[in-house]
């Protein structure tokens, strides 16, 4: 179950969040994404969960100028940035809530979320949401992190906070982003949703992630996603404490300088 904190994005995580996290693991699912949205030849596209704009940013240079582009989240400070980052061409930027869309019954040919219905907090009622406002054969196209162990950089950190609050673990990346791994449980969601005939699509990709250092991958898990309240709300080492440690646990198994590791994710298109 997700809590507040699952989808607390706020103060300075949205800056973190941009700075460190969207190029070492966003930016490559980002450009498939992309790239998968522009073969649907959408007029309308809406994107749920679009967090700092990594995937509208690549959406504006993918699809031609006249296709309209409605980029939404939950989280209004996301909002802020990604709309101060800006796009090469306009968008619109709307705050909304999955479960919730205010938009009309059959609005959009394409709606496009990438790595937000983990925190969907009733994922069929959000899918039959998606499916209301697309056209008929409209696709509904996400992607979901796989699991934590496949995730070679977010593995060691959250090992290394486990060791370090072995009382109490931080569990907010095996709960929420790495939590929805489950391709049956994805496609039982998505038929709950009314996305029943034809069967989803479902394609595991995996990625290369890289970081400019090992402290800066530290940071961007336990500075920028919600962990970093999880990390705050525990006795005993500080969050500049807690960095540190993931950062040493990551230098230990990539190296000194330059890191890469393996991602993995799971891709879905689901048609009206």
């Amino acid at each position: 179950m997700s809590t507040s904190n699952d989808t607390g994005f706020t103060g300075s995580i949205p800056e973190i969040y941009e700075r460190y996290l969207v190029p070492m693991i966003f930016e490559p699912y980002a450009r498939d994404l992309a790239s998968r949205a522009a073969s649907v030849q959408p007029s309308c596209v809406l994107e749920i969960a679009a967090g700092t704009g990594v995937v509208t940013r690549a959406l504006a240079e993918a699809l031609p100028e006249h296709v309209e582009i409605i980029a939404t989240d939950l989280n209004q400070a996301m909002l802020d940035c990604a709309a101060t980052l800006g796009t090469r061409r306009p968008v619109t930027w709307q705050q909304a809530d999955a479960t919730h869309l205010p938009f009309g019954d059959a609005s959009f040919d394409l709606i496009v979320c990438q790595f937000g219905a983990m925190f969907f907090p009733d994922k069929a009622r959000a899918y039959a949401e998606a499916r209301r406002v697309l056209r008929s054969g409209g696709v509904l196209l996400f992607n979901v992190w796989d699991r934590i162990e496949e995730n070679t950089f977010a593995d060691t950190v959250s090992d290394a906070l486990g060791k370090l609050y072995a009382a109490d673990p931080p569990r907010f990346m095996q709960r929420v982003p790495h939590g929805y791994w489950d391709t049956n449980i994805i496609a039982r969601d998505l038929a709950n949703g009314g996305f029943d005939a034809p069967p989803p699509r479902i394609e595991t990709i995996a990625q290369r992630s890289g970081a400019a250092s090992a402290q800066a991958a530290a940071i961007a898990f336990c500075q920028g996603t919600p962990m970093r309240a999880e990390i705050e709300s525990r006795p005993g080492a500080t969050l500049d404490e807690a960095t540190a440690v993931c950062a040493a646990a990551l230098r230990e198994r990539f190296g000194a300088n330059a890191i890469d590791g393996k991602i993995q994710a799971h891709v879905v298109a689901a048609q009206r």
